[in-house]
């Protein structure tokens, strides 16, 4: 295995738990939430400042202000001058540089796609699936009505979607940013673990993918 996959999804699709399925079927290292906390060991800044600011740009200039105080023990930091959202993602996206050196990983969200760009070992991955169905599976994840599982649902993609297409030149879900989009919902999570796994190899192999769908 020589590829980092890259793997941006939609809210309630079960994009994270199918990167930590295929990663397990590849036997290679599969990053999340985890990447977090190893940014904030790198960059010296509060682990908490990245949850907060996880995958969700922030305008307020009031926050950022306040914010700055806990950011960083020392004045010398590179990062010392920018706003609180932009040191998090400039963070990210050395940290994920970094992980992506290392060898055959999987990294989950964060415009790893947009960093890793200039890599040619590179599988970018968009999963989705259809709206009723996302809302079916927060409904039944976080036992709330479909209402909010809706509002939810409506929230958390909005805000990747700012954030990936504030921070890179890359087009959150839109299919020529990556090279597969898939409905997760039609194969279910397991089939698509694997609808993936063969598509990884076949890229690995050098094989001819004919295999694709386009998010509606």
């Amino acid at each position: 295995m020589n590829h980092i996959i890259t793997i941006s999804r939609a809210f309630g699709s079960g994009g994270s738990e199918i990167a930590g399925k295929l990663a397990k079927r590849l036997n290679i290292k599969y990053y999340d939430k985890d990447l977090l906390k190893r940014a904030a060991e790198e960059s010296g800044m509060a682990h908490e400042i990245f949850e907060n600011h996880d995958e969700k740009p922030t305008s307020s200039f009031l926050y950022n202000l306040v914010m700055d105080t806990y950011s960083f023990s020392y004045g010398s930091s590179p990062y010392v001058e920018m706003p609180i959202s932009h040191k998090v993602f400039l963070a990210q996206f050395e940290t994920i540089k970094n992980i992506a050196k290392e060898g055959p990983c999987i990294i989950v969200g964060r415009c790893a796609d947009y960093a890793l760009a200039e890599m040619d070992n590179v599988i970018n991955l968009f999963i989705y699936a259809d709206l009723d169905a996302r809302v079916e599976r927060i409904s039944k994840k976080y036992n709330m009505t479909s209402e909010k599982a809706r509002e939810m649902i409506q929230k958390k993609d909005k805000q990747r979607a700012n954030y990936h297409n504030f921070y890179s030149s890359f087009k959150w879900g839109k299919a020529d940013t990556y090279d597969l989009c898939i409905d997760s919902h039609i194969l279910g999570i397991e089939g698509t673990v694997s609808f993936l796994e063969e598509y990884v190899r076949r890229v690995e192999a050098g094989k001819p993918v004919s295999l694709y769908t386009e998010p509606t």
